[in-house]
């Protein structure tokens, strides 16, 4: 299938920056960067109309990208801390998705959408992960995830002593010397 030229309205990963003009795959296009609002067709009335608006949006996209900076430097560092049920070695039972990592952060004070968590896999096992947050197209930071079974366990990890989960390593047992 033939590929679709658009106009990128902002900065997307992987893609290009605000005025690009890019060829897409019609279903990302379509499914993605039109109903997001991330990108127009690329026909000669739209080139047109973001040529005459392209100062505007730059003016905001900047806007935008300083507030996200202010609320960047306000919340680095951020830890959040996910309780879960689990299993001797550390497994849980499920996993951490983007979802409750939204929701963990806006219980802390930084309030964010899923899609903003950019997750590679979701978290399998306790401990402590850093996430990714994107909070403008050229914004992110990164938020500590601390995945405990409670909320001792949680700070216990965060001192940086050994959870439930962690055992110490088992001695070795040295062979008896030979005997001369």
């Amino acid at each position: 299938m033939a590929a679709v030229e658009v106009i990128l309205l902002q900065r997307v990963e992987k893609l290009g920056q605000m005025g690009d003009v890019v060829r897409v795959k019609p279903g990302f296009a379509r499914n993605y960067l039109l109903p997001q609002k991330k990108a127009l067709r690329a026909s000669k009335e739209n080139r047109e109309r973001f040529e005459q608006s392209r100062v505007e949006l730059e003016a905001q996209n900047l806007k935008r990208r300083e507030e996200a900076q202010r609320v960047a430097e306000r919340v680095a560092g951020l830890s959040v801390v996910v309780i879960r049920q689990a299993g001797e070695a550390g497994n849980l039972y499920g996993s951490v998705s983007a979802r409750d990592i939204a929701e963990a952060c806006t219980a802390a004070g930084l309030s964010i959408g899923r899609e903003q968590v950019s997750l590679e896999h979701p978290i399998k096992m306790l401990g402590r992960s850093t996430v990714r947050v994107v909070l403008h197209p050229e914004v992110s930071i990164g938020v500590t995830v601390n995945v405990a079974r409670s909320p001792e366990e949680a700070e216990r990890r965060a001192r940086g002593e050994a959870g439930e989960a962690e055992t110490p390593p088992e001695p070795v047992e040295q062979a008896p010397p030979p005997a001369a």
